[in-house]
């Protein structure tokens, strides 16, 4: 028996209502274990709300920023990757950490390997890479990173690119502002961007 059959039948011996959280992340655990899961998800805390945060065994590949629906998140998990999405935090404890010091003003680079397949296009992914290497408290413009991403006439495309970034805050397209400095749009809203760059001091608070 393994360790994860032996916590099932342990917890199915239990009370039920109490019990019921471990029961089910034994049974997560176990379809860890046996390889069933593709995806595996996990919430991160924020001064900003609950967000989401996906990996694969390739690495991070998707960030829900606070106040995103949940299903909606999974759902393009599972349309974009597979269906196997599993919630199991422990597999994110190391992304979990880095955000919880990012949030908390301790972090200002993630060492994250990352999965780009949900980025559609290469000049998306070449905007993304180039973006993920702003460095914190720093901004650019959208026609800046469409230079660094090799077609500095595609700013309109790179900013397509970063409004679909999968991943933000870990690769902080909140740092890409318009011409002028003027803060643009953003996944979360322009009150959030306008905090994650506070945070960083790129702008005055």
């Amino acid at each position: 028996m393994t360790r994860a059959d032996a916590d099932i039948a342990r917890v199915l011996g239990g009370d039920a209502d109490t019990d019921a959280g471990r029961a089910a992340d034994a049974l997560a655990a176990r379809a860890d274990s046996e390889g069933l899961a593709d995806v595996v998800f996990g919430r991160y805390e924020s001064p900003l709300g609950t967000g989401l945060v996906a990996a694969t065994d390739r690495g991070i590949v998707s960030v829900a920023l606070p106040g995103r629906e949940e299903t909606e998140f999974l759902d393009g998990l599972a349309a974009g990757l597979s269906p196997r999405v599993l919630e199991l935090p422990s597999r994110l404890d190391e992304a979990r950490r880095e955000l919880d010091e990012y949030f908390e003003g301790r972090r200002d680079a993630f060492d994250l390997e990352l999965d780009w397949r949900l980025v559609r296009t290469g000049f998306m992914r070449s905007v993304l890479r180039a973006t993920a290497q702003l460095p914190y408290g720093a901004t650019a413009s959208y026609g800046e990173v469409a230079r660094s991403a090799g077609n500095p006439r595609a700013y309109r495309a790179a900013g397509t690119a970063l409004g679909e970034n999968p991943i933000p805050i870990i690769v902080p397209c909140h740092r890409v502002l318009r011409a002028g400095g003027v803060l643009g749009n953003y996944g979360g809203g322009p009150e959030m961007k306008r905090w994650l760059l506070e945070l960083e001091g790129a702008i005055e608070a």
